[in-house]
C-alpha cells in the first residue's frame, strides 16, 4: 500500500519520506518509487510531511507508531491516513471484534493526530492504476474523519488521483467502513459461491427511490 500510493503521490510532485524499521527496507523503496522520494526511520519519516500514512498490518500499529514517536507528540497536528483493516481469511471477520475500530485505536494511540480512515477497500494493485476507474467511473474513495481540514487535504490526494472522494461521515463510522471491506472480502472469496459486491448497490437514482439524499438533521 505504501509502494502504491506513495509512488502515485511522487508522481504528482508531493515530497515522499519512506520510513521503514530498518534503513536498507526503506532506502528500496524510496528507489523503487524515484521521482526523487527519500527514505529514513519511521519517526523521521513521520516528522518530515504534513501527511503520514500508516501502512502496516494490524498486529504492526502499536509499534509502528510507538517507533514513529506517537506518544510523544511527533504527529501531533498532522493528517494521518489510515488504511489498516483488521480481517484475515478464511471467516474474514473483524479482529477488532466489539472494540474500538482500527482508526479510533490509531487515534487513540496518536494522541493528537488528525485521523483520516481511507484507501482500505481496495488491493494495492488498484492504486497503481493510473486513473483507478471502472466502467468510465472513477473509482469512489469512503474517507471517515473528525477533522474538516484533515478531510479536505485527503480529498486532495484522492482527487489527484483521478479517483472521486466519498463522505463517509466521523471517525466513529470508521468501524462500518472497516466491516465493509470485511464483508466484501468474505463475498469475493468465502463460501462455496464467491461473488461481486458491486453486484448489491443498483444505481443511486433507484436506490434511493428517486427522492436523491436525505436530510438526517433537525431544520
Amino acid at each position: 500500500m505504501a509502494d502504491a500510493l506513495a509512488t502515485q503521490w511522487a508522481r504528482k510532485g508531493h515530497e515522499v519520506t519512506i520510513g521503514a524499521r530498518t534503513p536498507e527496507k526503506a532506502a528500496v523503496l524510496a528507489g523503487r518509487i524515484g521521482h526523487g522520494a527519500r527514505s529514513g526511520g519511521l519517526r523521521e519519516a513521520a516528522e518530515s510531511g504534513e501527511v503520514v500514512l500508516l501502512a502496516v498490518w494490524y498486529e504492526g500499529i502499536e509499534e509502528a507508531l510507538g517507533r514513529a514517536g506517537a506518544a510523544d507528540g511527533a504527529l501531533e497536528g498532522r493528517v494521518l491516513i489510515d488504511c489498516v483493516n483488521a480481517t484475515s481469511p478464511p471467516a474474514f471477520t473483524l479482529k477488532t471484534g466489539g472494540g474500538p475500530s482500527v482508526a479510533q485505536r490509531v487515534a487513540a494511540l496518536a494522541p493528537g493526530a488528525r485521523v483520516v480512515k481511507a484507501f482500505n477497500l481496495c488491493h494495492e494493485s488498484v492504486w497503481r492504476l493510473t486513473p483507478p476507474a471502472f466502467g468510465g467511473r472513477p473509482l469512489g474513495v469512503p474517507l471517515c474523519a473528525d477533522d474538516a481540514d484533515a478531510l479536505a487535504t485527503v480529498e486532495r490526494l484522492v482527487t489527484e488521483m483521478g479517483c472521486e472522494p466519498l463522505h463517509g461521515g466521523g471517525l466513529e463510522r470508521a468501524g462500518l467502513l472497516e466491516a465493509t471491506a470485511a464483508f466484501a472480502l468474505g463475498v469475493y472469496f468465502g463460501g462455496a459461491r464467491p461473488g461481486d459486491p458491486r453486484a448489491m448497490f443498483p444505481p443511486f437514482e433507484i436506490a434511493t427511490g428517486g427522492i436523491g439524499p436525505v436530510a438526517t438533521e433537525s431544520v
